[in-house]
């Protein structure tokens, strides 16, 4: 089973929950295209992913890679919560550092309140 996904919409953010597990390269940038293409056909700007039902078994390299990817495809506008099990979380963070070390605005949480609080913290300033 690859990555299956669904996304749905409240007001100006986009929820995604991933389920399944990343079988190859190409398998992650599919369903990253996929979420931002969903985000640009919503008109928001907010992304909060719950993929604590999603096995990462990609290896460093490719972390690394899709890391790469999303970084050269996101718009800087976008902002991203990924709530992840935390069995991934040194998977998760060496995610998070490739990505916002290229710009992006993403953290990985492992508590899906703390995701949302931080990606809507500036909206209620």
């Amino acid at each position: 089973m690859s990555i299956q996904y669904t996304t749905r919409t409240e007001g100006n953010i986009l929820f995604v929950r991933a389920s399944g597990f990343d079988e190859n390269l190409e398998d992650v940038e599919n369903y990253a295209q996929g979420v931002i293409n969903a985000t640009l056909q919503h008109g928001t700007t907010l992304v909060l992913c719950d993929e604590t039902a999603l096995d990462y078994r990609l290896c460093t390299v490719d972390t690394y890679e899709v890391g790469k990817f999303l970084a050269s495809r996101v718009p800087r506008v976008f902002k991203i919560a990924i709530v992840c099990n935390p069995t991934f979380n040194a998977d998760a963070r060496f995610y998070e550092t490739v990505v916002v070390n290229r710009g992006l605005n993403l953290r990985m949480f492992s508590d899906i309140e703390k995701a949302r609080s931080w990606l809507t913290e500036t909206e209620r300033h």
